[in-house]
């Protein structure tokens, strides 16, 4: 089999789990990122792309854009604009700002609501932390303010077409649950210790009204919900608060459910196709690989903590970058580990808070430090290919689409300032 087959190949794989994946978009192609974790939802992102694996301040940075405010949501790409949320805490106003895809300058930013932050925040959290999703005709985002947790809706030129609030919210860890694209549903998460618990809920994307919504157990949680077609039906997949949950997304009604999962995660959950596959921090340490059939029966567990950076699964292996700095693939089907490598010098534990995003047979995985590795992902070995620094700090997961990265970052100093870049092959 020829290179070129094998691409063919792979593309026609990519493209039609992205037809199930991306159900409901408009004018969104292959090469887009229409929300978290990139068209297919699992941080996969379409192959063929050539991309660099080395970058400085002037190797290969094809430009950059400074950001106001602070956040940690990861760029949206659509067509020609890529749109972030940010959040300015002094002011207390959060924004969406529209970019030029070619040349990284603001076309708008539009604020969204303005005032009633609440008072507690972790000091690492922000007030922009979800990714906007994109269908093609709309942005959604969810921000906290109130104390509750809302969903909006802006038109493609930034106007508000609706806002609906989904839960009562106590802020433990923040808020960065993104929210889904479903056919006619936007679906969203707001797990939380309120009184009365959080909730789940399925939106009319066009009015943002709720068609269907369900309670949540009074616990602190923040994974955002995916959908993947598994044993031919599609499930909506959302794990912790002790559960690993499968519901029909376009009723709500639950089609299994089972303890499995610790309380607190943030991981988004990914499958192999017969396993659904999480992780989690508090109050235990864990990866698990749970049948997705119904029948509760886990294949495999172990105590690494996965807790903030979501896994990649991919060809009959899970490969996973812990909080800690440590790099890891196990064998999807028994929890086998094939290698463990660490990133980095690990000070300061590794820090990872991002979550790892795929090309091809290549990882890419950027810590706090702004510090982005970028290795070989095989089971047979590990292979560190480079580590590139841009900036001091970094919260955001970077995307690959359009043979193009585009990683968000902040410069620390006198005052902090976040920026965008674009980075290709060869730069300007």
């Amino acid at each position: 089999m020829n290179s070129r087959t094998i691409l063919l190949t792979g593309l026609c794989a990519f493209l039609a789990f992205s037809a199930s994946a991306a159900t409901g978009t408009k004018g969104v192609n292959l090469y887009d990122w229409p929300g978290w974790r990139g068209p297919t939802h699992n941080g996969i992102a379409a192959p063929g792309q050539k991309v660099p694996t080395e970058w400085d301040e002037k190797k290969n940075i094809v430009w950059k854009t400074a950001i106001p405010g602070r956040g940690h949501g990861s760029p949206t790409v659509v067509g020609k604009r890529i749109y972030l949320p940010t959040a300015n805490e002094k002011k207390q106003t959060q924004s969406v700002i529209c970019l030029d895809r070619k040349t990284g300058k603001e076309i708008w930013t539009k604020v969204v609501h303005s005032g009633d932050f609440n008072k507690e925040r972790q000091k690492r959290a922000s007030w922009a932390s979800a990714s906007i999703a994109c269908d093609g005709q709309r942005l959604y985002i969810n921000f906290f303010n109130r104390d509750a947790i809302y969903t909006y809706a802006l038109g493609l030129y930034g106007d508000i077409l609706w806002e609906t609030k989904i839960a009562d919210f106590v802020s433990h860890q923040g808020y960065g649950a993104s929210p889904l694209i479903y056919k006619d549903l936007v679906i969203v998460t707001a797990d939380t210790k309120a009184p009365g618990g959080g909730a789940i809920a399925g939106l009319d994307r066009k009015t943002g009204k709720i068609v269907w919504k369900n309670k949540r157990p009074e616990l602190p949680n923040y994974p955002s919900p995916v959908v993947f077609n598994i044993g031919g039906k599609d499930q909506l997949i959302v794990t912790g608060c002790d559960l690993i949950s499968s519901f029909n997304p376009m009723t709500g009604k639950t089609i299994w459910e089972h303890k499995g999962s610790t309380t607190e995660c943030v991981v988004t959950a990914v499958t192999d196709g017969v396993r659904v596959f999480t992780g989690g921090g508090y109050p235990k340490n864990h990866t698990v690989a749970m049948r997705a059939d119904g029948s509760g029966k886990v294949d495999w567990i172990n105590s690494t903590r996965i807790y903030v950076p979501s896994m990649i699964a991919k060809d009959g292996h899970l490969y996973a970058v812990a909080d800690a700095g440590f790099a890891h693939c196990w064998e999807s089907a028994t929890g086998k580990l094939m290698w463990k490598e660490r990133l980095g010098d690990g000070r300061k534990g590794g820090d990872f808070f991002s979550s790892p995003t795929m090309v091809g047979d290549r990882i890419y995985a950027t810590n706090v430090r702004g510090q982005s590795f970028v290795f070989t992902a095989r089971p047979d070995k590990f292979k560190l290919l480079a580590q590139n620094n841009l900036g001091d700090e970094s919260y955001s997961t970077p995307i690959v689409c359009g043979g193009r990265i585009y990683l968000r970052v902040a410069k620390k100093g006198d005052t902090r300032q976040e920026f965008l870049y674009c980075i290709g092959q060869g730069g300007h």
